[in-house]
């Protein structure tokens, strides 16, 4: 059945369902054989896109209590945002009418440590850095910890990248079809904080 709830209930389902992990009594709701063949026949109709890292201390499903069908998920390390994810939201938005997109940092990101503290790789994972190497400029130029204003910073330039994207992303935002917004996981005490 289609999605009809609005962006902000969107956010709100999404953070009633951190709660209830967060106190320790998650509803483990549409993860029956039932939803199973909901999904299966009536297709996905999800009510957030969450794009995430790929830590695997911090599953969206888990962490926001919901299930098959419920979430969009992208995991990616450092939370980063390239062309190719960039698509798959816009993918998400445009045919699966998703109302919202969270931008999900999280403490203690190793990808966002590495590019703090430099470190040079010869592989693939120099790229990680790279794509993080603007969020960390901005760390640095603020008073505190380099590494947790590195993991804001890297949300932020995201849902302002994402609230910019032509045509489809910023066409829906600006029609108030579409809601983009940051958030932190805290490993310690499960919590989401948005930001």
């Amino acid at each position: 059945m289609p999605n009809t709830l609005t962006s902000d209930q969107a956010l709100t389902q999404l953070l009633r369902g951190n709660e209830r992990f967060v106190a320790g009594w998650p509803d483990h709701p549409n993860q029956s054989a039932r939803r199973r063949r909901e999904v299966t026949e009536a297709g996905q109709h999800p009510f957030a896109v969450i794009l995430s890292c790929s830590d695997s201390r911090v599953p969206p499903e888990i962490i926001f209590d919901q299930g098959l069908g419920d979430l969009f998920v992208i995991r990616v390390a450092g939370n980063v945002l390239d062309d190719i994810v960039l698509g798959t939201i816009e993918y998400a938005v445009e045919h699966l009418h998703a109302p919202l997109i969270m931008v999900l940092g999280h403490d203690q990101c190793g990808a966002v440590t590495a590019a703090v503290q430099g470190v040079e790789v010869r592989n693939h994972i120099q790229s990680l850095a790279e794509a993080l190497r603007p969020a960390v400029a901005i760390a640095r130029a603020q008073e505190g910890d380099v590494i947790s204003n590195a993991i804001d910073a890297n949300v932020h330039q995201a849902v302002t990248t994402l609230q910019a994207s032509e045509p489809v992303l910023a066409h829906a935002v600006a029609e108030g079809q579409l809601k983009v917004a940051g958030a932190r996981y805290n490993l310690d005490t499960g919590k989401v904080k948005l930001i």
